[in-house]
């Protein structure tokens, strides 16, 4: 179980720093927030490349298989602080995206 929790749960926290960190940023520059927050979220982003390193797959496997984990958590983080109410092709897609991210990750190699 180990080896298929481990890489999703420092996917996870990539995800927590990227998402957190441009989001902070945003509400900084786009909605006049404190300049701390703009500063946080430069350290979550940076934060977010260090740990992206994390993973044992090469750079390439490593940020296709972010890209569907951003997706998803991105519409649930919407979900949770903005009020985005995703819509049932929101919930496809990102079935189709952790589809995808299972086939890439963790389907054996011969």
């Amino acid at each position: 179980m180990l080896p298929i929790l481990k890489p999703l749960l420092v996917f996870f926290l990539a995800g927590l720093c990227e998402i957190g960190g441009g989001y902070l940023m945003w509400q900084w520059l786009k909605s006049g927030r404190a300049g701390w927050m703009g500063a946080a979220g430069a350290v979550l982003l940076i934060l977010y490349g260090w740990i992206a390193t994390w993973q044992p797959t090469s750079f390439g496997k490593t940020y296709a298989v972010y890209g569907g984990i951003f997706i998803v958590m991105s519409i649930a983080w919407a979900w949770y602080f903005d009020g985005f109410r995703p819509d049932r092709f929101d919930v496809i897609g990102g079935v189709i995206c952790f589809v995808g991210i299972a086939i890439i990750l963790f389907w054996p190699r011969s």
